[in-house]
């Protein structure tokens, strides 16, 4: 009996005291990682102005995104203050009980840097414009330029201490361009 325990402390202590082949931080103690999900908004409908609502394929597209994250803990929902992008978050926002919250389109770095010392898992909602530099900001890869009508981008990043790593998914009616 004595062996054992003395074999059991002796594995106890090579756990906590052995490097991990992550790097210096141990597995045991390393903290979750940020995870930030990064869309454009879905379709917009044309409505003549500079604020338009989504289509009916941008609910059903918006309606995707919130089945596809239903599972995934979203914690945090950001959008800019457009009906488009806020209504492209309303499914999920609904399904989490989540509110949506206002981020400044004009400051990328800046919200950039609010989401890398947050923890937890963040849908943000951008547009054309805005979704790749603010991947780009986050220390992800934004691939190549968004086209005028592509609405299928769903960018997934990673933050951890080590750095961004970043997964792209298209997802929904894709894009022919």
């Amino acid at each position: 009996m004595m062996h054992r325990r003395t074999f059991l402390a002796g594995i106890a202590a090579l756990v906590t005291v052995a490097p991990s082949p992550m790097g210096a931080a141990s597995l045991w103690t390393q903290e979750a990682p940020t995870v930030v999900y990064v869309v454009r908004h879905a379709e917009r409908a044309e409505d003549g102005t500079n604020d338009p609502p989504i289509s009916e394929a941008g609910w059903e597209r918006a309606r995707l995104l919130a089945s596809m994250l239903a599972d995934a803990g979203v914690t945090a929902i950001h959008s800019t203050d457009y009906r488009r992008t806020r209504s492209t978050a309303e499914p999920l926002a609904k399904v989490e009980a989540l509110a949506t919250r206002s981020y400044d389109p004009d400051d990328l770095e800046g919200f950039a840097e609010e989401l890398r010392r947050s923890s937890g898992r963040h849908l943000v909602v951008g547009h054309s414009n805005t979704t790749r530099p603010l991947v780009e900001a986050l220390g992800g890869d934004p691939s190549e330029p968004i086209e005028e009508m592509e609405y299928d981008r769903l960018y997934v990043l990673t933050l951890t201490e080590r750095g961004t790593s970043t997964v792209l998914i298209r997802f929904g009616a894709p894009f022919e361009g």
